[in-house]
């Protein structure tokens, strides 16, 4: 008989409250695009990402489908599962929970995206396909450790599907594309080398981690550790009304998203910051602006505040600065809150 392992809870974890944050925003909309967290061993990186998907509720899938389609939206069903509707089969539909798709920095790229038979496809004429790990990860979190040390024709092929949504594998005038839409969560330590601008730019957010430096802090880590580890069970029953609240709380946000307003003056105050720190490209803006949206939904509030765009700019901007991404001297909130103070002064809230 299989002992059930019980995931340390996400509400248990001590400190690191912008990867918590980042992490759980991300959930929320995932077209922000997926989060990098920076910083050193130790730090609950994955311990975090893991607690998260466990605190999520079960998806409805399609029974049987390798990409774990959701049967409520035709427009992201996979070609199987069209077959099958075109045939008028009803789907077969299950629950499931949302997994972490660990990525290692050794796979090929035939096992992130998936290979195609083509000695098959000639002679039978269709298309054979063995799933990878984008196929796996679709619906789900896709944690790639040590970034930085993938080879960066993977890290594209990565961006590109978080991107879109979608798989392509091409091979010799045969192509096969499957859904892929999934969270990308990537840490790095930057002391072991760094990405390609380029390809920290497309990491919706990005946040840095240290072990905490308060002696209360780094006790309080350590006697709930070992409690979770002399009994895992009272442990997990005694973080359950958290765990409960929090979950709520995601859902709730969810729900809310499309509804959360913002003005053109907010629209504006991104622009300037963007401006004033020299950001290229326009991608941090819509990034600001996505995040300042599911942030106000956090609050359980239907309209962006300035307040939420000063937070979404720590998030958004630090891994888009130039010359030196994550350097403390590349990004100066200070200035991002003198934007948002003029920004209240002209009748902003």
């Amino acid at each position: 008989m299989k002992l059930e392992k019980l995931i340390y809870p996400f509400t248990a974890i001590v400190g690191q409250a912008m990867m918590k944050k980042a992490l759980i925003a991300n959930v929320i909309n995932p077209a922000l695009g997926g989060v990098l967290i920076l910083g050193e061993k130790g730090t609950a990186k994955s311990t975090a990402v893991r607690a998260l998907a466990d605190l999520l509720p079960l998806l409805e899938v399609v029974d049987g489908c390798p990409f774990r389609c959701n049967p409520r939206v035709r427009a992201t069903l996979c070609r199987i599962c069209l077959e099958r509707l075109e045939k008028g089969e009803t789907l077969p539909v299950s629950k499931d929970k949302m997994r972490v798709v660990d990525l290692p920095i050794s796979a090929t790229e035939d096992r992130l995206v998936g290979t195609l038979d083509l000695e098959h496809a000639l002679k039978k004429g269709e298309k054979k396909f063995e799933p990878g790990i984008l196929a796996a990860a679709n619906r789900s979190i896709l944690y790639v450790d040590e970034v930085n040390l993938l080879d960066d024709h993977l890290v594209d092929i990565l961006l590109d599907a978080a991107a879109m949504g979608v798989n392509t594998v091409e091979r010799e005038g045969v192509s096969y594309s499957h859904p892929a839409s999934f969270v990308l969560v990537g840490t790095m330590n930057p002391e072991e080398g760094n990405l390609r601008p380029q390809l920290l730019d497309r990491f919706g957010l990005a946040v840095e981690v240290r072990g905490e430096d308060a002696v209360e802090q780094r006790m309080e880590i350590v006697k709930r550790r070992l409690a979770y580890e002399k009994d895992p069970r009272a442990f997990a029953a005694a973080y359950a009304p958290a765990q409960q609240a929090l979950a709520e709380k995601i859902a709730a946000a969810g729900a809310m998203l499309s509804e959360v307003t913002y003005s053109e003056q907010i629209i504006a105050l991104i622009a300037e910051i963007a401006i004033e720190l020299g950001v290229d490209g326009h991608r941090a803006d819509i990034t600001m602006l996505k995040t300042a949206i599911v942030l106000a939904a956090m609050e359980g509030r239907k309209e962006v505040k300035g307040a939420d765009v000063a937070e979404a700019a720590a998030f958004v901007l630090p891994h888009r600065m130039k010359r030196k991404p994550f350097a403390a001297e590349q990004l100066d909130l200070s200035l991002v809150q003198e934007r948002v103070k003029a920004y209240v002064k002209r009748g902003g809230h």
